[in-house]
């Protein structure tokens, strides 16, 4: 029996590295079963369900209008990264929407190609547009950063599953479930997989990177978690489901501001 164990744990071990690439944004080595493009297609008919069984505010609303425009320029931060960085490509098959949708929660997410929802609950926190870049710049960051490939890969490797090629997940019952926990919005916050802090405290460094390259003040994020802070309870906000707790995450905020005040002034802030 102990032999058998050995054998199944090496030869996990074995698919895992062999299936582990360099993330371009964070340089770390992640698990990744399933290609970006993979889990772009079924995002997309998630975002696109997802639009059209919840109130969308219009367009010319002046809360939608800064939602895009903090989008947008987060959005050219990270291609200019990217760029910069000597990975222009790494945005392929993303194209960029961001809608504010009418609804209490405190939340706000990004799916894979670049889909970015933010509920109005959200705006009384964030106040103004520089914090509401911060939480942007964080969300997009996990797309970006392949958390979400890297939590479904860890869990269809703890289930046994592999895929060969580059398949259709979608006509696998098994990973449209753990897409669907990973990924939909309505299953966020149940999601426990591992490395879920590891993820955070990536989607907060980086995230003040973008925000502060895209012209935002960076020092606006302690303020701003405070706030968040400050509104839990016995049933947190979404958006601070499975977060570090609030003192660390303040504490490694202000370890990483001056860094990203290097880019902050690079674009031109004080």
């Amino acid at each position: 029996m102990n032999k058998f164990v050995t054998a199944v744990f090496l030869a996990a071990s074995f698919f895992s590295a062999s299936s582990c690439s360099r993330n371009p944004i964070t340089g770390r080595s992640q698990l990744s079963l399933v290609s970006e493009q993979q889990v772009q297609t079924m995002a997309l008919t998630e975002y696109k369900s997802f639009l059209t069984s919840n109130k969308v505010a219009p367009a010319s609303s002046s809360d939608a209008e800064m939602v895009k425009r903090v989008g947008n320029r987060i959005a050219g931060a990270i291609q200019k990264y990217y760029t910069d960085h000597g990975n222009p490509d790494a945005l392929k098959g993303y194209t960029w929407e961001f809608n504010l949708v009418e609804s209490k929660e405190v939340n706000a997410w990004c799916m894979p190609g670049g889909k970015v929802v933010v509920y109005t609950g959200l705006l009384p926190v964030t106040q103004n547009e520089t914090a509401l870049a911060i939480v942007l710049g964080h969300e997009i960051t996990h797309a970006v950063a392949g958390h979400g490939r890297e939590k479904m890969s860890n869990q269809m490797l703890a289930q046994g599953i592999q895929i060969v090629g580059d398949v259709a997940l979608g006509n696998n019952p098994a990973t449209v479930n753990i897409f669907n926990q990973v990924y939909a919005p309505t299953s966020q916050v149940a999601v426990l997989l591992p490395y879920s802090r590891k993820f955070e405290y990536e989607a907060d460094h980086y995230g003040l990177i973008f925000a502060a390259m895209a012209g935002y003040d960076p020092r606006e994020a302690i303020p701003f978690w405070q706030r968040m802070a400050n509104l839990g309870g016995q049933k947190p906000p979404v958006l601070l489901s499975d977060h570090p707790a609030d003192a660390d995450r303040i504490q490694k905020l202000q370890e990483l501001m001056p860094e990203a005040l290097t880019y902050y002034k690079g674009a031109g802030g004080k």
